[in-house]
């Protein structure tokens, strides 16, 4: 089977490996569909390491993968049934076939398109954050970064009830995305002073929830100035893009508004799967379709153009999708 890799900096190779065997408790998974996640570029694909770091983790950078199952010894699922595989440690998602874990998969309906489903994924996880926010109903939030990670909170809030849900990005594609998922302000602080459109939209007193979900140092430390005096600053992007790198924080703005930081990774919870399953079912009822980010389409072979796309932000790029 075919399986890609970094093998250097900015570079992949697509090598053949052996197929794995399904063991009891597994799905034995031929996969369709991958998709480019931010993480996969800042920790793995984008940062120049060592030279003994090459060639990097088979299957790796991704994580974000649709297939149907050709064999199972799992109660749990059925050969012919579409799946989200969450991949183990061992290697990453860049594979043909994939032996999962049945509490890494999550069952998908029959109709519609693996791409659209697969961005059940992200969203899934982003799902997970805002719960552990508390109720956003009735509240102002603000969400630093608008790739698909910030599109799905603007998304999941706005249609969780939110007063007020301030998209901030300096890409005015992805500001037009968060219009049309539910934003009621947008800002491109490229363009405009974030601090005094922030100021102007929430009347100075901030955003009662505030969001960073692009992974850089100014949106942290933005996340935190405009959050509201106790306040909560829910983080989900990564900071860093090397083992080891520190991201400095202003501790002024910080402890002057006293917020309750929520640091969330849904993968890590425990329970990987079922806040993407409650995703799915919510996309199913009609609630939100995570599917609309799925801008662009490649074939695997591809690989290196779909993540050069994506580090790059070319082409208006939100998510890009791999397929065979």
């Amino acid at each position: 089977m075919f399986a890609a890799r970094v093998s250097s900096p900015k570079q992949f190779e697509i090598i053949d490996i052996d197929m794995p065997v399904a063991q009891d408790g597994q799905c034995l998974i031929k996969l369709e569909r991958w998709s480019v996640c931010g993480s996969d570029i800042r920790h793995g694909y984008g940062p120049v390491y060592a030279e003994e770091e090459y060639p990097m983790r088979l299957g790796a950078p991704c994580h974000e993968t649709v297939g149907t199952i050709i064999e199972s010894k799992s109660d749990k699922f059925n050969e012919g049934q579409r799946v989200i595989v969450l991949p183990g440690r061992e290697t990453g998602a860049l594979v043909e076939y994939m032996a999962g874990q049945e509490d890494r998969m999550v069952a998908l309906p029959d109709e519609g398109t693996s791409e659209e489903w697969l961005m059940c994924q992200p969203s899934g996880t982003v799902l997970y954050s805002v719960q552990q926010a508390g109720t956003v109903l009735g509240k102002s939030v603000m969400v630093m970064g608008q790739g698909s990670i910030g599109l799905s909170f603007t998304a999941i809030c706005a249609r969780a009830g939110a007063r007020q849900v301030i998209a901030v990005d300096p890409l005015d594609n992805r500001l037009a995305f968060a219009k049309r998922f539910g934003a009621t302000h947008t800002i491109n602080p490229a363009k405009e002073n974030l601090d005094e459109a922030v100021n102007e939209i929430t009347k100075g007193e901030g955003a009662e929830i505030s969001i960073e979900a692009a992974g850089f140092p100014d949106t942290l430390n933005n996340a935190l100035k405009h959050v509201a005096k106790w306040g909560k600053v829910i983080i989900f992007g990564i900071q860093g893009g090397l083992p080891g790198d520190m991201t400095p924080v202003n501790m002024g703005s910080f402890l002057a508004k006293m917020p309750t930081i929520i640091p969330t990774v849904g993968a890590a919870s425990g329970d990987a799967v079922s806040h993407i399953e409650n995703m799915v079912e919510l996309k199913q009822r009609g609630w939100w379709d995570p599917g609309e980010m799925a801008t662009h389409a490649k074939k695997f072979d591809d690989i290196k153009a779909a993540y050069d796309m994506y580090e790059n932000y070319e082409d208006d790029v939100v998510k890009v999708v791999l397929s065979t």
